[in-house]
């Protein structure tokens, strides 16, 4: 491979891992927050259980997430400072609204989130979690107002052999944005809530102890993914409006990365709406089904990884389509070498923490909610990380 290549397999390499966090955090932070307010009215429980064991996994996966996105802000500087130089002015007003949402908004809140357990008044404890998926989507936002603009470059003008931002709200109401963020936020609900559906399906056919937790657990899973599984079909379809001419059919990868997302969606829609909504109600004692909804699990993260391919790759040999070109956007002096290098270290640190990631929540989720770390630090005076604490 030469060094464009290599360039760009690194960047979507990274790009893809550190989305598998990203997906997952959209589906999990509204949901807990809705668990936790419903623990602030009713007192149950219950309710506090599956805000404390899901808040659990939410962090975790947070923790390890967080992370990977600052190798995707490096490879700006490393790999592609052609870019920087042509349209930084543009391109990186939003990222910087999204560093300032996510690491300090964001974090900060999650913070008193986390610590905050029978410490905190009871509604403010409630207004930190939402804060959190607020600012969550928030960033997911200006990610994709900066994405949109590489689809599709509004708001700009060239001067000086650069681009100029003249029209910031033109960037916020671009064509390529205001169907593909919807999009997205569909994608990660529905991913959050077949992760619910695999966890308690998992519980429930191993004959669990907590058949009331993993049940109500299945049944919030199951209406959370019939409502992202709509709106990303709907806004799927819908964003090819905004799509220019000549994309994907220029590629035969991008081709075959959205055609499989297309009828893979459209069969798990199928699953989702016609098979498991309908018996939402009895789906806990079908144990034949657990199995099948087990093996779903992973579905969701592999068609967010599709819809990525096909978005990407079919912006090429473009990095900002019809202005500056891929291999224009690329760093002078780079060598193979230097690529591989780096590709190689990137993908192992990030696929460590991938691999990281999912066994902890795999772990947190076979021992279901006994012994849970998040809240209890308030029981015992000990404040610690709930992520930290396998």
């Amino acid at each position: 491979m030469d060094v464009l290549d290599l360039a760009r397999t690194q960047f979507a390499v990274t790009g893809s891992l550190h989305f598998l966090f990203v997906v997952l955090t959209l589906g999990l932070a509204p949901l807990v927050a809705i668990m936790h307010t419903r623990w602030a009215r009713s007192g149950k429980p219950l309710h506090e259980q599956m805000t404390r064991f899901w808040g659990q996994i939410y962090v975790i996966n947070y923790a390890l997430g967080i992370v990977t996105g600052l190798v995707m802000e490096f490879q700006f500087g490393l790999s592609w400072s052609g870019l920087s130089h042509y349209a930084g002015d543009v391109f990186g007003a939003p990222l910087a609204m999204e560093t300032l949402v996510a690491f300090f908004l964001e974090s900060t809140f999650l913070g008193l989130w986390i610590f905050g357990w029978r410490r905190l008044p009871k509604w403010a404890h409630v207004a930190c979690i939402w804060v959190v998926t607020l600012t969550a989507y928030a960033s997911a936002f200006f990610i994709m107002v900066a994405n949109s603009y590489l689809q599709n470059p509004v708001g700009s003008v060239f001067r000086n052999g650069r681009m100029e931002l003249v029209d910031f709200f033109a960037l916020l109401t671009n064509k390529s944005l205001v169907f593909s963020y919807p999009h997205v936020i569909g994608a990660g609900l529905f991913t959050g809530g077949m992760v619910l559906v695999g966890a308690s399906a998992y519980q429930l056919w191993r004959r669990t102890q907590d058949l009331e937790f993993f049940t109500a657990s299945l049944r919030t899973g199951v209406v959370t993914a019939g409502i992202g599984i709509l709106v990303t079909i709907s806004f799927g379809y819908a964003q090819f409006a905004g799509v220019a001419e000549g994309k994907f059919g220029n590629s035969g990868l991008a081709a075959t990365a959205l055609g499989l997302m297309i009828e893979s969606g459209q069969y798990l829609a199928l699953v989702v709406l016609l098979g498991m909504w309908p018996l939402v109600r009895s789906l806990h004692r079908r144990r034949w089904a657990h199995p099948i909804l087990m093996v779903m699990t992973p579905l969701p993260f592999a068609l967010a990884i599709l819809g990525w391919i096909a978005r990407e790759v079919g912006r090429q040999p473009w990095m900002i389509w019809e202005r500056l070109s891929v291999a224009d956007a690329m760093s002078p002096g780079l060598t193979s070498g230097m690529i591989t290098t780096s590709l190689v270290g990137f993908v192992a640190v990030l696929g460590l923490l991938a691999i990281v990631d999912y066994v902890l929540i795999a772990r947190a989720i076979r021992r279901g909610p006994q012994r849970l770390a998040l809240g209890a630090a308030a029981d015992a005076d000990e404040p610690r990380s709930p992520a930290l604490s396998y």
